[in-house]
């Protein structure tokens, strides 16, 4: 079974804060039925996410990097328990949070958050800014009075960088990035110590996603945030992230602090990757590297190592060989054989 076991005192996160892990995800599966008949008979799994193991710790930032339906999404859901994990753990704060129910779920929740991707549909056009961010403080009884609620309300939306004024207008009312900036003032009201963050800044202007990042930046320097940054633009995790890890059809193919990465990746799909990334230089001699063909079927996977269909030196073995994630350099892991 794959497991990534990365040191807590990660190289790029501040020493005040590497002390233990927050979170510690375990041999996690999220396997979905694929039915079929009158009967509805499952005759299929989809492995979205297939023995993945990581650790965050607190103040920390990991990159989950991939190409679209490599299952960073199904990942990031399963940590947080909207979707149900197949199997595995999820230990938050030294608790397996995949055991815990009703109430007990309910409150320990508070404790990590979810931004999601999509700024328009993941804020109810119903209800006005302040319900939105309220709504939270209201369930887990944050605030004593309604004063107390609307000071609160106002201070998170000066802290993302909006007026307090806005909190009495609707979603649509407002830009792409502002409504960014609403969901992570939601996310933000319960205090937590760990937000996934789904590709928060993709359906953005360049511009805008600078300004987002930054913001993030800042909110985790001010309250001590954990974050799991979901994307797929390499370029994007560079810049937040202390480590990056990388999947590929529902696996850990690769994972590193964020320099070793991008300076010396070691696994061939994520050299494909970087090479995607646009370069200032000019006088770059960086070589695009063009993966054929699509990701392989969830469904039914190739045999041994799932990228060797796409990857440009597979070698015989690499066809009936499924790799081990093995530690290549200190602190350095990759799936593949031909690493050194």
């Amino acid at each position: 079974m794959a497991r990534v076991i990365c040191p807590v005192n990660s190289p790029g996160l501040p020493a005040n804060l590497a002390r233990m892990n927050l979170l510690e995800v375990r041999n996690l599966k999220v396997h979905f039925p694929v039915k079929h008949g009158v009967f509805s008979r499952v005759n299929a799994w989809v492995k979205a996410v297939d023995d993945v193991s990581l650790t965050v710790a607190p103040g920390e930032t990991v990159g989950l990097v991939g190409e679209s339906g490599c299952g960073k999404t199904t990942l990031g859901r399963a940590i947080i328990r909207l979707l149900e994990p197949t199997a595995g753990s999820v230990t938050f704060e030294g608790e397996d949070i995949t055991t815990l129910e009703g109430a007990a779920l309910r409150e320990r929740r508070r404790r990590f958050q979810m931004i999601f991707q999509d700024p328009v549909g993941s804020l109810n056009p119903r209800m006005t800014v302040g319900q939105i961010i309220g709504e939270a403080l209201d369930i887990h009884h944050l605030v004593a009075d309604e004063q107390a609620r609307e000071q609160r309300i106002g201070k998170l939306l000066k802290d993302v960088g909006l007026d307090p004024q806005h909190a009495q207008r609707y979603p649509h009312e407002f830009s792409g990035g502002q409504r960014q900036r609403i969901g992570i003032a939601r996310a933000l009201a319960v205090e937590p110590k760990l937000i996934v963050c789904d590709e928060p800044v993709s359906a953005l202007d360049v511009s805008v996603q600078a300004q987002i990042i930054n913001l993030l930046q800042d909110l985790q320097r001010e309250h001590g945030l954990a974050y799991l940054f979901i994307a797929h633009d390499l370029a994007v995790v560079e810049h937040i992230s202390h480590r990056v890890v990388v999947m590929y059809l529902g696996k850990v193919v690769e994972s590193a602090v964020s320099k070793a990465i991008i300076n010396a990746p070691k696994h061939p799909y994520t050299q494909a990757l970087l090479s995607a990334v646009p370069v200032v230089d000019p006088d770059s001699k960086r070589q695009r590297i063009v993966l054929p063909g699509d990701v392989p079927s969830p469904i039914n996977p190739p045999s041994g190592c799932p990228f060797h269909p796409r990857c440009p030196v597979a070698e015989a073995r690499c066809k009936t060989e499924v790799p081990a994630l093995r530690e290549v350099s200190a602190g350095h892991f990759a799936a593949c054989h031909l690493a050194k």
